[in-house]
């Protein structure tokens, strides 16, 4: 990466303010120049008309361009100062002439505020290691939704070169049938049966990327709904339900009073039966067996019953609920029909 790049990577050019700061435009580009290091060197800047800039430096005594500076891991007092005084106008006219970005690239900032207008949702830059990686962060459920990576092309696309900026979203049953299209791939360094890659180079529009990350929010948009498997081979709770509104049950670690709870019968109904309403929870119980252990109980008012046709497991793998083998919170598009 060259120190234009550096400097610029993250950065969109002003074009009204590159005049006021002493650019002079040119027939398709804008160019600049200043004297520098006493007027023995002297920089000139070129920004072309999609915002790229490039800079050569000239050694004003010598009056030839001087490139020892660009030189990996140099050594010498003067092209170092040279590369300094270099990088300190290139950050000027970058502060000054730029509106600094999140992104590299002109699709993933395009997404980024596009994410922010609909869901009120800035990126995080978690990581030391990778400072351009930028997580979206589902506030209700504290849950990745989209993440944001500069890659190289050649991990899609090994006989091509160049860093791309790639969306990872989670699509789970829906990721066979986009990994077809063009511009999506499977999930690089995501678990690659739930999610899928974008390069963000508008192969897609930003429409149809906006889709996507639609789905992989409502797949992190969990609510304060559970659903609960019961086995009826261990516990009658047809028949107990039918004696009593009430009853007590194992608590899941994080259930919270007014949490709603769907009983998901195992084998042979394969269904949700019924819809109840936590209404008391730390309950102390010490009760075991071979087949289970519990510290704590939570009280279970029944609100509804469902016919097995009603919530079959077939039905449920539509809103991404494949199995259910212990309590688990689902998706807002399922709590809402559900509710």
């Amino acid at each position: 990466m060259s120190i234009e790049e550096d400097v610029f990577r993250k950065r969109k050019v002003k074009e009204d303010a590159l005049i006021s700061y002493g650019f002079k435009k040119k027939e398709s580009y804008y160019s600049y120049s200043k004297e520098f290091m006493n007027h023995n060197m002297k920089a000139e800047i070129v920004i072309n008309e999609v915002g790229i800039v490039t800079g050569k430096v000239y050694d004003l005594d010598m009056e030839e361009e001087y490139t020892n500076f660009r030189i990996e891991g140099i050594v010498g007092d003067f092209a170092n100062t040279v590369k300094e005084e270099y990088q300190n106008i290139l950050q000027d006219i970058a502060i000054n002439c730029f509106i600094e970005e999140e992104f590299m690239f002109e699709q993933s900032n395009r997404i980024s505020r596009k994410i922010k207008e609909k869901y009120h949702i800035h990126p995080e830059f978690l990581w030391e290691k990778f400072p351009n990686y930028g997580i979206f962060r589902n506030e209700k459920s504290d849950k990745w939704f989209a993440i944001i990576m500069n890659l190289n092309r050649s991990k899609f696309r090994k006989e091509e070169e160049g860093i791309v900026e790639v969306l990872n979203v989670k699509l789970e049953d829906k990721v066979e049938e986009n990994i077809k299209r063009k511009g999506i791939y499977p999930a690089y360094h995501s678990n690659k049966k739930n999610w899928v890659s974008i390069i963000l180079d508008d192969t897609l529009t930003d429409e149809e990327v906006m889709d996507l990350i639609s789905i992989s929010y409502d797949l992190s948009d969990i609510t304060g709904d559970w659903i609960i498997p019961a086995n009826p081979n261990y516990y009658d709770i047809i028949g107990a339900f039918e004696k009593t509104d009430t009853m007590d049950w194992k608590q899941p670690s994080s259930v919270q009073v007014g949490d709603m709870v769907y009983i998901y019968m195992a084998k042979p109904y394969s269904a949700i039966l019924f819809q109840c309403e936590v209404v008391e929870i730390n309950i102390p119980t010490n009760s075991k067996n071979s087949n289970y252990s519990i510290s704590y109980d939570m009280k279970l008012r029944l609100v509804k019953k469902y016919d097995k046709e009603k919530w079959p497991l077939e039905k449920l793998k539509e809103y991404g609920v494949k199995a259910i083998r212990s309590p688990r919170r689902i998706p807002k598009t399922l709590s809402q029909e559900l509710r």
